[in-house]
């Protein structure tokens, strides 16, 4: 399995990490946790894909991300020394696989070896990162960009076809359904996509992140 979160920390402390994460398996559908239960653990994705949600307050479920196999979700548990509450929901999408480390053992495995530190930054980087970018994409960048962006990430994550409906694509945008629809047929038209039941086909992903904000 390759960690690509772990690129850049040394490979015995990924080790020593991994030695510790217990193996844990979902089915489709099934929640991993919910938002406001105790956060006493990441999760490592070996297999799978899972949706990270959250409910508005209208009620509404709102998809605000996607973690595929080599990401992490739940990082929080690990930073406090106190419990913490989950600040979203995470179900598989499909049937996943993912490698747990509690939040008590990686403390005492900190305490043996410092240097495991490393993976927990390395990790907070890339959620820093992530959020970094979201923020920024929902202040400056048009709808229609916003789609294309998100339509091109999870190309990469599914490998070309995305089993997502409009809807969560929209969820993931920050914008509705319809215009989601729209941005979608003009790629149809353009070449760059094909659109079934259910389903988008990314045809040609490089010309996808090429195109115009606006």
């Amino acid at each position: 399995m390759e960690w690509r979160l772990f690129a850049d920390v040394p490979p015995e402390d990924v080790r020593r990490l991994l030695a510790i994460a217990r193996r844990r398996t979902f089915a489709r559908n099934e929640v991993v946790f919910h938002r406001g239960d105790p956060a006493n653990a990441l999760h490592l994705i070996v297999e799978g894909r899972f949706a990270v949600a959250i409910t508005t307050p209208l009620g509404e479920t709102a998809m605000l991300g996607v973690r595929g196999p080599g990401e992490a979700f739940g990082d929080l548990a690990l930073v406090s020394g106190a419990t913490i509450e989950r600040s979203a929901t995470v179900s598989a999408l499909e049937p996943g696989e993912t490698r747990v480390v509690l939040r008590d053992d990686f403390a005492r495995l900190r305490r043996e070896h410092p240097g495991v530190d490393a993976v927990l930054v390395a990790i907070l980087a890339e959620s820093v990162r992530r959020l970094s970018e979201q923020v920024t994409e929902a202040y400056y960048l048009p709808a229609e960009a916003r789609v294309l962006r998100r339509l091109a990430d999870l190309a990469e994550l599914y490998g070309g076809t995305v089993p997502l409906p409009q809807e969560a694509l929209a969820e993931l945008a920050g914008t509705s359904r319809a215009t989601v629809n729209r941005v979608l047929r003009e790629q149809q038209a353009r070449g760059t996509v094909e659109l079934s039941r259910s389903k988008t086909v990314v045809l040609d992903l490089e010309r996808l992140r090429r195109r115009p904000a606006v």
